[in-house]
């Protein structure tokens, strides 16, 4: 049994780097594993799957590709690609997973999540998140011309970077209690996450016992990925 967990790739036309990092991790780490989950902001943006370019058409065919050879692949949404649909999931031989799911991974359950649910401090981000998820909300935005939601993402990615750059980094990371809350309510002893960009292996003590939580890191100075066996997970970083 091997598994692979990234998240926080943010790929784009700008950044060919990362895509040549991302397609040889493909070749190189992900051929021949059981499955591959991908937890969220694998798009630096994403405005609809009406909306691909060669570029994300490319993506989508490299991951096809790898599932037709028996790995097993699953999206999760972030905060900037959670417009992500079915179309793309076909075209990728996907399935898109909820935030947060459990799976299964040597006989014990384990929490997935992209992560910005536990920043639970954030109360700004937290209000705009529930309103932009909200599914009367994601149908409007879907059917809004391409160029007034090319418009809108740039607003909000504008607004997203100036409101970090004011923000305490205390305030972006996970709230302690948040995750114990979540470990506890969903049974399980193992978290897994992106998000925050802080990649470490951290213990939280939960009801009396002891749980860990495995962040993944972004892939922009560096490769990130959990890698997951029979002997358990171990975080690895490797350079783009």
């Amino acid at each position: 049994m091997r598994v692979l967990f990234i998240s926080d790739l943010h790929l784009e036309e700008e950044r060919p780097d990362i895509t040549r990092a991302f397609l040889r991790f493909l070749d190189q780490q992900a051929a021949g594993c059981d499955a591959l989950y991908i937890l969220g902001d694998f798009f630096e943006v994403w405005i609809g799957d009406d909306a691909q370019a060669p570029f994300q058409r490319d993506i989508a065919a490299k991951l096809k590709a790898l599932s037709a050879s028996g790995c097993q692949v699953y999206l999760m949404h972030g905060n900037r690609d959670f417009m992500l649909g079915k179309r793309f999931c076909q075209q990728a031989g996907a399935t898109l997973l909820k935030d947060p799911t459990v799976i299964p991974l040597n006989g014990q359950p384990v929490l997935l999540t992209h992560g910005d649910l536990l920043c639970s401090d954030d109360v700004g981000y937290q209000k705009l998140r529930r309103i932009l998820r909200n599914p009367i909300t994601l149908w409007i935005l879907r059917h809004l011309p391409l160029a007034k939601r090319q418009q809108l993402a740039r607003k909000l990615r504008n607004q997203s970077k100036n409101s970090t750059q004011m923000k305490a980094a205390e305030i972006m990371d996970v709230n302690n209690r948040t995750v114990s809350e979540y470990l506890e309510r969903y049974d399980c002893n193992t978290l897994i996450h992106g998000h925050t960009h802080r990649p470490a292996q951290h213990q939280h003590n939960v009801d009396g016992h002891t749980a860990e939580r495995w962040v993944l890191g972004d892939w922009d100075k560096a490769l990130w990925f959990i890698e997951a066996n029979e002997q358990g997970l171990t975080l690895q970083q490797q350079p783009l």
